[in-house]
C-alpha cells in the first residue's frame, strides 16, 4: 500500500512538473516573438511591404497589428493572435472591405517568420484571395 501511494504521489508530481514547464515555455515562446517582424507579401495579383509587431502586454493576452504597403496600403489590429511553440495565428479585419477577414498562419524559424494569409469573408468563411508573407525580425 505504501509504495503504491509513493509511486501515485510520484506521478502526481511529475505530471505537475511537465505542465508547468510547458506552460512557461509556451510564455516564453510568445515572450521571444515579440517586437517588429518587417518583409514582404505576395499574391492575389499583388505584391508589398508586410510589417508584423506582436506585444505582450503586462496583463493579457499577446496583442499586436499589421502595417501592409502595395494595393491595398493598410494598417489593422490582429483580433486574435497564438503562439503554439513555433506556430503563429492571427486574424484581423479587412480595412478595405467591410465584412472581409485576412487569416495569417506561420512558422518561426529563428529570427525569420514565413506564413500563409487568407482574404475571406467573414460570414461564410470562403476565400476570397490568398498568398504567402515572410519576414525577418527587426
Amino acid at each position: 500500500m505504501r509504495k503504491s501511494l509513493t509511486l501515485w504521489l510520484c506521478v502526481l508530481i511529475l505530471g505537475a512538473t511537465v505542465a508547468t514547464v510547458a506552460a512557461v515555455q509556451q510564455a516564453g515562446d510568445a515572450a521571444d516573438r515579440t517586437g517588429t517582424w518587417t518583409g514582404t507579401w505576395e499574391g492575389g495579383g499583388g505584391t508589398g511591404g508586410f510589417e508584423l509587431t506582436l506585444e505582450k502586454p503586462k496583463d493579457g493576452p499577446l496583442a499586436g497589428r499589421v502595417s501592409v504597403t502595395g494595393e491595398p496600403t493598410y494598417k489593422a489590429t490582429l483580433r486574435t493572435v497564438t503562439i503554439e511553440g513555433n506556430k503563429l495565428s492571427a486574424v484581423y479585419d479587412f480595412p478595405a472591405a467591410d465584412g472581409a477577414e485576412v487569416v495569417l498562419a506561420a512558422t518561426f524559424e529563428g529570427n525569420a517568420c514565413k506564413g500563409t494569409w487568407v482574404l475571406r469573408e467573414k460570414a461564410s468563411r470562403n476565400p476570397a484571395l490568398d498568398g504567402t508573407w515572410s519576414v525577418a525580425k527587426k
